[in-house]
């Protein structure tokens, strides 16, 4: 069952948050944490792990690996895969036509079998209890109704699970928010980031898929299509958003939000 999901961002401010904004959004990332306690595993959707042009990824490796972090920030650990639900989401999504992968490296299965992390998927396991899970990774390059589909599919997986499963959306927003930061400043990372803050406090995500393209590509967010993979997953059934915060310390925003299932 699909218990809730949680937005996280992974920015290295939230572990150490210099400003009271950014407290606020540490302190909503620890309640996703703590809601997602009593679950039996996440899969967790990032934008910064394996990247291909047109195809999903499913990590099937059962070993996730700490491997690169964010200006210096390292953070060591070694999570499981869980590899029956990893599998499960794959076939469903393969069978319906998505375009996907799976993943593995070195060996099948086994010790050998290892896959790196980067601090998308770092950063917010810093939240999270350790449980096994499920790594996926989006692609730019497939259209918006078919994320949207991928996500619905995922969602009737979890569904179906006699497993308790938190999806978790790895994801920043506009990077361009700073004269001096590597993207500088377009006034659209701003429009972005308010639209999306707007669009979660007022249930209004349906909304996502009528984002102009070009507000995106000016927005230079990494959070889009993530986020339209959690539409799809979110139709299973009714949620309840119980959380959200948003800061910018520095040249990208960052939000999270915590959504729990409605009894």
């Amino acid at each position: 069952m699909l218990v809730g999901i949680g937005l996280m961002p992974h920015g290295n401010p939230v572990l150490e948050p210099p400003d009271e904004e950014t407290r606020k959004l540490a302190r909503v990332l620890n309640d996703i944490g703590e809601a997602f306690g009593d679950v039996d595993s996440y899969v967790l959707v990032s934008p910064h792990n394996v990247r291909m042009s047109d195809h999903l990824g499913v990590v099937m490796a059962e070993n996730l690996i700490s491997w690169l972090g964010f200006e210096g920030k390292e953070l060591p650990g070694e999570w499981k895969t869980d590899i029956e639900l990893a599998e499960k989401i794959y076939r469903a999504e393969k069978e319906a036509g998505i375009p996907i992968v799976d993943l593995n490296f070195a060996s099948r299965s086994g010790q050998y079998s290892r896959w790196p992390l980067s601090w998308g998927e770092l950063i917010p396991l810093q939240f999270l209890r350790k449980k096994p899970l499920v790594l996926m990774t989006p692609s730019r390059g497939i259209d918006r109704k078919t994320l949207v589909k991928a996500g619905e599919i995922l969602g009737r997986v979890l569904e179906e699970s006699e497993k308790r499963v938190a999806l978790i959306i790895s994801a920043d927003h506009g990077h361009a928010h700073a004269k001096n930061g590597p993207y500088g400043y377009r006034e659209e990372s701003e429009e972005y980031d308010e639209l999306i803050m707007e669009l979660i406090n007022e249930d209004r995500l349906g909304e996502l898929l009528e984002i102009p393209e070009e507000l995106i590509n000016n927005a230079l967010p990494d959070s889009y299509w993530g986020m339209l993979i959690m539409l799809g997953a979110m139709r299973v059934g009714k949620f309840e958003l119980k959380g959200s915060a948003y800061a910018c310390p520095t040249y990208f925003g960052m939000a999270g939000a915590l959504w729990v299932r409605k009894s």
